[in-house]
């Protein structure tokens, strides 16, 4: 991990990571709030889209994550 071009690349992908969660769970929760001040109801789409937004989050780091790891091994074997 001594090698800068190493550490600013896992400083990007956990940046990336923090702004892929942060938007998505963010637009899920304003989503449910625009829906539940439309029609009126308790903060049950609020939590709907928290989960949507939390669970389409994970997904994006999940990719992202294996996305760089195989780079990074494709880097370590040249």
């Amino acid at each position: 991990m001594n090698d800068p071009g190493k550490a600013s690349g896992y400083i990007a992908l956990f940046s990336e990571i923090g702004f892929i969660l942060l938007f998505t769970v963010l637009a899920g929760i304003v989503a449910g709030y625009w829906l539940d001040q439309r029609l009126g109801s308790a903060p049950i789409f609020v939590l709907i889209g928290f989960a949507i937004g939390f669970g389409s989050g994970s997904v994006g780091c999940w990719r992202l994550t294996t996305r760089f790891l195989v780079s990074l091994d494709d880097d370590d074997r040249k």
